[in-house]
């Protein structure tokens, strides 16, 4: 009996550990598991002794027996799948379950375990280099609907046919996609080079099924152009990489080339690294804040991610849409309240949360927890509101964005956001 109960301390030990966000140091686990001068653990007739020659018993405060307590029906069910399923179990898989349904019961799409391997592909990810078809998805938690945000210029999703605006509904034949099984599509996507993937989408409401060979793709998260000699363009496409110091090289050869108004296009950007967001605020801003962030304390905290003094003299616009989200929404805000920028384009996604990510255990998992809402510096939530630009542009019914770069006939947007650049930057010279 002593046995079973300390091994069900050891599975639900486990478990709390699995879902801590903070690693414990090695004071702490002596305090929880090293001796205590007559300390006893009791539950109905069982006593377990402070000591034990045998080596089958620890000593833990009532305190921690009782959190574990909290976990007796995990560990019931554990039991019985171990003595009783029909076929062999797998242990490590079942707590590995148990952990993410912890995540899972906190009802936040934005709250989730990694594996050891999908850990190390966030990461991958991350340097935007893999293998695959070359498309960037945005997925709506609330409609469940996957769309294609951009085709990467040379990728196979591009040689395919596959568009901008295009809905990603079905990964060979019978995964039909949804924003919460859209990491398990993009991993059947992911392969290796050379090898051919069907891939079904929604356009106009009919499907359209292409057959796409994957190979290497190289994500370039920024492209910038001079749009004539006085207003420079600079397109984020995620806060992923290196993109902040590949942003800050681009503004540099942009002024330098004569650039007095910048137009920063964040359309389609689903966000990234909130600290990515902040370097290149920096640049437009005076001593300040990004953002400043609410914790479960209620309190705001205005400390997380200052600007220091020093900044480009540029007039600033500002690209956003329904797709720019998290990060993107952030920059904005930022630079709308403190670097005078002008903002065009239609409502933004409305994401004002902010997650953390960590590692977790010792085999290499982790998980990202959503942690604070952030406001922008002038007070505004964002959080399932959005932010409105001063210039609402909708595109004309059947533009799905896809023309060259930095096309300031075809696309709309852009030309509004150029327009406006030239008119601040007259009003600049008039005064």
């Amino acid at each position: 009996m002593k046995k079973r109960l300390m091994l069900a301390v050891s599975l639900l030990l486990t478990l709390l550990l699995l879902c801590s966000c903070t690693f414990v140091p090695a004071s702490k686990l002596e305090a929880l598991f090293g001796p205590s001068e007559g300390s006893v653990i009791t539950s109905g007739d069982l006593t377990a002794p402070a000591s034990d020659e045998t080596g089958d018993t620890v000593t833990i405060s009532r305190e921690e027996y009782e959190k574990y307590q909290k976990f007796a029906e995990v560990y019931s069910l554990f039991d019985a799948a171990n003595m009783n399923f029909y076929k062999e179990t797998d242990p490590d898989k079942m707590i590995e379950y148990a952990a993410r349904g912890v995540l899972m019961g906190l009802d936040d799409p934005y709250t989730f375990y990694y594996d050891p391997e999908e850990f190390e592909e966030m990461w991958k990810d991350d340097e935007g280099n893999y293998v695959g078809i070359g498309v960037l998805i945005s997925s709506n938690m609330e409609t469940q609907v996957c769309t294609i945000s951009r085709v990467f210029a040379g990728s196979p999703a591009e040689e395919a046919g596959v568009q901008r605006g295009d809905i990603l509904y079905k990964v060979g034949d019978d995964m039909f996609v949804t924003a919460s099984n859209l990491q398990e599509a993009v991993d059947i996507m992911r392969g290796v080079p050379g090898t051919d993937v069907d891939v079904t989408f929604l356009r106009d409401g009919e499907e359209i099924t292409f057959t796409i060979t994957r190979k290497e793709i190289n994500v370039n998260q920024i492209e910038s152009k001079m749009l004539d000699d006085e207003v420079g363009y600079i397109a984020i496409y995620e806060f992923a990489g290196n993109c902040h110091k590949e942003f800050e090289t681009a503004l540099n050869q942009l002024v330098a080339m004569g650039a007095k108004g910048i137009i920063l296009d964040l359309r389609d950007n689903p966000g990234g690294w909130v600290d990515q967001a902040q370097y290149i605020a920096d640049l437009f801003m005076d001593e300040g804040e990004l953002c400043y962030l609410v914790y479960r304390d209620g309190v705001e905290h205005h400390e997380d991610y200052p600007t220091r003094n020093g900044k480009v003299d540029v007039a600033l616009t500002i690209l956003i849409n329904e797709n720019s989200a998290s990060s993107s929404e952030i920059l904005t805000g930022a630079l709308r309240d403190c670097a005078d920028a002008s903002v065009v384009g239609v409502k933004s996604f409305g994401k004002g949360i902010i997650q953390g990510v960590y590692p977790v255990g010792d085999k290499g998992a982790g998980f990202q927890m959503t942690i604070a809402q952030y406001f922008t510096p002038n007070g505004e939530a964002v959080h399932q509101v959005g932010i409105t630009p001063e210039y609402i542009v909708e595109l004309p019914e059947g533009d799905n964005g896809m023309y060259d770069f930095a096309d300031t006939e075809k696309d709309v947007q852009l030309k509004k956001a150029f327009e406006v650049t030239k008119e601040k930057l007259q009003e600049n010279t008039e005064k």
